[in-house]
């Protein structure tokens, strides 16, 4: 924190709904917060979060008065004589889930314990509108912002990465593994194939060990890299919509949703139209292999650039998807969670 604060003990803090005035200052703070490693994606979604809260979502911001501090490293940070000293924002994903996100802190204010005040709103708020459970995610380099999440209530949860088959409407398993790839599988979904089974699909979920390790959560279908809890439901408006995948051999072999696909920017800064795989899960290897090339003509078919299919962060997960050649993330994603009928978490009595 830059010097001349006072104790944060004597430094009031105000928590409230964020204003469309407050956009410029967090973006201000937010510019460089992951240094050269990553960019920040909230200088360009806050505006549109605080433009869009509603009941199903809330956008907070933290402020302090100016003459509690000193000199300041981001002085367009300061509305109307006060600093904008950090953002969060929650949303409802279900009718009992919540997601936490974007909580930034302005290194100006840092050591006034505002990630507590700003998860305690979020937690808050979620609790009102219905929510048992607030979860959010965190890159698994991002030991301090790990740290803080467990600091506020959050505990483990589970991890991640993500496959990256390549779009390919030609994809057929890896050539160099052919001769343990000519499996008697029928690809179901993809081309002229017979319709995939909802509920055969879910019953394989269920019974996977992927379910296991991901308790259940694939990437949300309405929030965009969010997780909630996968329903029969989902599955279902996956096949109604054509967005179903599944892999045949004696029964269901392996199956994955193309949840959504959206426009965002690569590592190079262009922008890319990527499909999004909520969840996937197989029996084997040969059955990943066909379900990544199921994947890639799929992602070929609704003109995407480049493809995410959420995946366990397993031994078996990993090497498997390795081992056919498919793309994998170079790190893992963590997701933790907030019991909000705890009164430790939330603060109070439920």
């Amino acid at each position: 924190m830059s010097g001349g604060s006072e104790a944060a003990d004597e430094v009031p803090v105000d928590v409230r709904q964020a204003e469309p005035a407050d956009a410029p200052a967090v973006a201000a703070f937010t510019q460089d917060t992951w240094g050269d490693k990553h960019g920040d994606y909230i200088p360009e979604t806050f505006p549109e979060w605080v433009e869009t809260d509603d009941e199903t979502q809330r956008t907070f911001v933290a402020t302090v008065p100016r003459d509690a501090l000193g000199d300041l490293e981001h002085p367009d940070a300061v509305v109307d004589g006060e600093v904008v000293a950090g953002c969060i924002q929650g949303v409802m994903l279900s009718d009992w889930e919540a997601w936490g996100q974007g909580i930034r802190v302005n290194p100006d204010c840092r050591g006034l314990g505002l990630s507590p005040r700003l998860s305690e709103a979020i937690f808050g708020w979620a609790r009102e509108a219905g929510a048992t459970v607030c979860r959010n995610m965190v890159f698994s380099w991002n030991v301090a912002g790990l740290g803080q999440s467990r600091s506020v209530g959050f505990g483990p949860c589970t991890e991640f990465r993500f496959a990256m088959p390549t779009p390919n409407a030609e994809a057929t398993p890896s050539a160099d593994r052919a001769a343990d790839l000519t499996v008697a599988a029928d690809v179901t979904g993809v081309g002229s194939a017979p319709a995939p089974d909802p509920n055969a699909a879910w019953s394989f979920w269920t019974d996977s060990d992927a379910r296991d390790h991901l308790r259940g959560l694939s990437m949300d279908a309405a929030e965009s890299w969010a997780c909630s809890a996968l329903t029969r439901e989902e599955l279902r408006a996956a096949a109604t919509d054509d967005r179903l995948i599944t892999v045949r051999d004696d029964g269901v072999a392996a199956m994955t949703y193309r949840s959504y696909v959206r426009d965002g920017a690569n590592d190079a800064g262009e922008t890319v139209s990527r499909a999004i795989y909520g969840v996937a899960a197989w029996r084997d290897v040969d059955a990943a292999a066909a379900l990544y090339a199921a994947v890639a003509r799929d992602a070929a078919a609704v003109g995407a650039d480049e493809t995410r299919v959420l995946i366990p962060e397993t031994v078996a997960a990993v090497s498997d998807t390795a081992a056919t050649r498919t793309a994998v993330s170079d790190e893992p994603d963590f997701v933790l969670a907030a019991d909000l009928t705890d009164p430790a978490v939330v603060g109070d009595d439920p």
